[in-house]
């Protein structure tokens, strides 16, 4: 606990001077976010996974943790982590995994990173171990604060432990491409959504379309039938398969190489293709488009919210305006609120997230 009790002995010194702390990990997505301010507080020295229940479809680990530590030890059990968190290179740590909240290409399928926390502990601004939810679904229950750190980009506390939901990795899967236009694919996306098919995991670039399905080999066998006779589709070699998939998940395909702004937009599966110039990549089965370019920060975002959904800054570009889509008042003053709440001192990742928190 020695390590432990350091990272609260920062906490409390930098509150009492109100001294901005800047919380990292592997620092894999240091890109992510608005401004990085204060000094480094370094999570990777608390590490290591304290708790794993195979049977129970439950691991904890310690905030330093690496992401592929964790991994590593689900793998041998024959589990994973379901909504396949980026790491965007090594050094990335499961506390890093939490705070950022993102999820990669199965999360239309499984579920997003807020979904599988099922517990955390906390160090507040005061530098006080605060635990909230549990280790086991059955201990969850009502408003669930564990949650609301996922995605909080470490502007609350240091996330100290988490515990994760893990499910069985699928007994198959297998890839299927064809060649498809961006409205076209959509329209085929959402069909199919509609249909008894076990796919995991989408993505459209440059008038190809790849799916990914999962599951049972019965299952599989079936799908891939019938996808390649109703739509041509063709089956991508395994290996080529997961190295695709793997290097969408971290941002190591060839789409986002470049200087570039990169947004990230959400939307309703079923909106239309967007009107806007520039590489673009979709996935979630229409829910996430990804596109290249110096937009107009205002432009994008109103139409994005025209259809339904927000936009986001993800890497690059000028940040001026802000990186995330402006919140609404009142949903303002509750992320305020919040902040007071577990930050009194304001000393967490100031302005990570928006400028006044």
């Amino acid at each position: 606990m020695q390590e432990l009790n350091e990272i609260r002995e920062r906490i409390v010194a930098a509150a009492a001077a109100r001294r901005p702390l800047r919380l990292r990990g592997g620092g894999t997505k240091d890109f992510l976010g608005q401004s990085l301010e204060g000094e480094v507080l370094d999570t990777r020295r608390w590490r290591g996974i304290t708790s794993y229940e195979p049977t129970e479809l439950v691991i904890t680990a310690r905030a330093g943790t690496p992401l592929e530590e964790v991994e590593a030890a689900l793998a041998e059990k024959g589990q994973m982590l379901a909504f396949e968190p980026p790491a965007f290179g090594p050094g990335s740590t499961i506390g890093g995994v939490v705070a950022a909240g993102l999820s990669g290409p199965r999360r239309a399928s499984a579920g997003a990173a807020r979904d599988f926390v099922l517990g955390a502990a906390l160090l507040d601004g005061a530098g006080t171990l605060k635990n909230f939810g549990g280790q086991v679904m059955k201990n969850v229950a009502g408003y669930d604060v564990s949650r609301l750190l996922c995605g909080s980009m470490g502007i609350l506390g240091l996330i100290a432990e988490v515990s994760l939901k893990v499910l069985p990795r699928p007994a198959a899967e297998a890839t299927l491409s064809m060649t498809i236009g961006q409205e076209d694919a959509l329209r085929l996306l959402n069909a199919l959504a509609g249909r008894p098919l076990p796919i995991s995991a989408s993505a459209w670039q440059s008038g190809g379309l790849r799916l990914r399905l999962s599951g049972a080999r019965a299952a599989v066998d079936a799908a891939l039938l019938r996808l390649r006779h109703d739509h041509g589709a063709v089956e991508l070699d395994p290996g080529v398969a997961a190295g695709y998939w793997r290097s969408l998940r971290d941002h190591a395909a060839e789409f986002f190489d470049g200087d570039q702004p990169l947004w990230r937009l959400s939307l309703p599966s079923i909106a239309p293709a967007l009107a806007f110039a520039g590489p673009q990549l979709i996935e979630w089965g229409g829910g996430q488009r990804w596109l290249r370019g110096g937009h107009d920060p205002a432009l994008l975002r109103q139409a994005a919210r025209n259809l339904g959904g927000h936009a986001t800054l993800f890497r690059g570009g000028d940040r001026s305006a802000g990186v995330f889509q402006p919140l609404a008042p009142a949903v303002a003053g509750l992320h305020a609120r919040l902040k007071r709440e577990f930050d009194p001192a304001g000393i967490f990742n100031p302005g990570r997230m928006y400028p006044d928190l």
